[in-house]
C-alpha cells in the first residue's frame, strides 16, 4: 500500500526480496493503491510489484497475489471515470488492469475493497439506515467474478471492509453461482486497537471456513509507540505525519490526539517492554495467535521495520501476556473502529 509513494522503487524492490528469503509468501495490492490515492500513482503498487516478480523469477506457485478492484468512489476519478457502483463491466476491467499492471496471467485472490453498498467503515460505528442507496445486485458481481474463474484470470474470491451481514448474503448466493468453495477470505482491519472482528464476524468466519487476512495490524504504525514516544507526535517520515491532512480513511480512524489512544498505546507499549519484545512483535504476534488469522497484512518501509514484524512469527504470546492484554483492551475498547 505504501510502495509508489512513501516507498520509492528500490528500497520496495529490496523489501520484496527481504520479505520473500525470510519465508513471506502472500503478497497484497490493489488497483487504488499507493495511498494518500492520486491520479499520478495510481496503479504503481500493483507495477512495483509485478517488477518484483519478473526480477526475481520466483515458481508463480511459490507466490501468492491479491489484490482488490475498488468500490464505488466518485473522488477517484483516475480509475474508470469514478465508478459510481461496482458492476460487472467495471469488475471486468479492473481484472484486466490488474493483470496488466502485475505482468501475471492469473491472481490467485481476487477481493472486492468495499462493498457497494452504504456500510459504517473507517471510523464510523453505528448503522444509519437512511444512507443506503441503490446498490448492484451481489448476483451480478458473483457472476463477473465467477466468469473471469472460469476463463482462468482469477483463482479464488475475497471480500474486505465487510460486516456479518455482507459476508453471509455473498456466502448464500455464491452457491447459487457453484463458487462456494472459491470465496475464502475476508479482508479487515483487526488488531489491539481494533477487535470488532471478534464481535460478529468471527462466529460467521468459524461456522463458514472463512479466514481473516488481518489488515492495518499495526494501526498505521501507531502500536509501534512512535507517536506517542515523546511530545513531538513522533518522526516526521512517519505516515501519519508525512501525509497529514491527505489521508482521510486513516484518519478519520486512527486519532493520535484521542487520550484512549494515547493511554492504551503507552500500556501496550509498557506490556512489551516488560517481557523483552518490542511493541511492534507484540503487536503482530497478538494478530498471529488468532486461530481464524490466515495473514496479517502489514507494510514496511525500512527493512529494520520488516526484520521487527517478521520476529513475531518466532515467538509464542505467554497466557500471562494476553491477560494484562485484555485487561488494557477492557479499559480501552476499540479506541480506532
Amino acid at each position: 500500500m505504501t510502495m509508489g509513494e512513501q516507498s520509492g522503487a528500490p528500497s520496495s524492490l529490496r523489501l520484496l526480496d527481504a520479505a520473500f528469503d525470510a519465508g513471506v509468501n502472500f503478497f497484497d495490492s490493489a488497483e487504488m493503491y499507493p495511498v494518500p490515492q492520486r491520479s499520478e500513482t495510481r496503479g504503481r503498487s500493483e507495477e512495483l510489484l509485478g517488477r518484483w516478480l519478473r526480477a526475481r523469477r520466483a515458481p508463480r506457485d511459490q507466490v501468492v497475489v491479491a489484490t482488490k478492484v475498488a468500490g464505488p468512489s466518485g473522488q477517484m476519478t483516475w480509475i474508470r471515470g469514478g465508478p459510481t457502483f461496482l458492476d460487472s463491466q467495471n469488475i471486468t476491467k479492473a481484472i484486466d488492469g490488474s493483470l496488466r499492471r502485475l505482468g501475471v496471467d492469473y491472481l490467485d485472490l481476487y477481493q472486492i475493497h468495499w462493498p457497494d453498498r452504504y456500510v459504517p467503515m473507517f471510523g464510523e460505528t453505528e448503522y444509519d439506515p437512511s444512507c443506503q442507496y441503490t446498490s448492484v445486485p451481489m448476483e451480478e458481481q458473483l457472476e463477473a467474478l465467477g466468469r473471469a474463474i472460469d476463463s482462468g484470470k482469477i483463482r479464488y474470491i475475497g471480500l474486505s471492509n465487510e460486516t456479518p451481514y455482507g459476508l453471509m448474503k455473498f456466502l448464500q448466493l455464491s452457491k447459487d453461482f457453484q463458487l462456494r468453495s472459491k470465496l475464502l477470505t475476508v479482508q479487515n482491519s483487526y488488531n489491539l486497537l481494533c477487535r470488532n472482528f471478534d464481535s460478529g464476524l468471527a462466529e460467521c468466519c468459524h461456522h463458514e471456513r472463512i479466514s481473516l487476512l488481518a489488515y492495518s495490524p499495526m494501526a498505521m504504525g501507531i502500536l509501534s509507540g512512535k507517536y506517542h514516544s515523546s511530545d513531538d507526535c513522533g518522526p516526521p517520515e512517519g505516515r501519519m505525519n508525512l501525509f497529514e491532512g491527505r489521508y482521510s480513511e486513516g484518519e478519520s480512524r486512527y486519532k493520535l490526539q484521542s487520550p484512549k489512544v494515547k493511554l492504551a498505546v503507552k500500556e501496550y507499549t509498557q506490556i512489551a517492554s516488560k517481557y523483552g519484545i518490542s511493541p511492534a512483535t507484540l503487536a503482530i504476534a497478538f494478530v498471529l495467535r488468532h486461530p481464524l488469522v490466515a495473514s496479517a497484512v502489514f507494510g514496511a518501509t525500512k527493512l529494520w521495520q520488516l526484520y521487527d514484524v517478521l520476529q513475531a512469527a518466532r515467538i509464542h504470546l505467554p497466557e500471562e501476556i494476553l491477560v494484562e492484554i485484555n485487561d488494557v483492551h477492557a479499559r480501552y475498547s476499540n479506541p480506532c473502529p
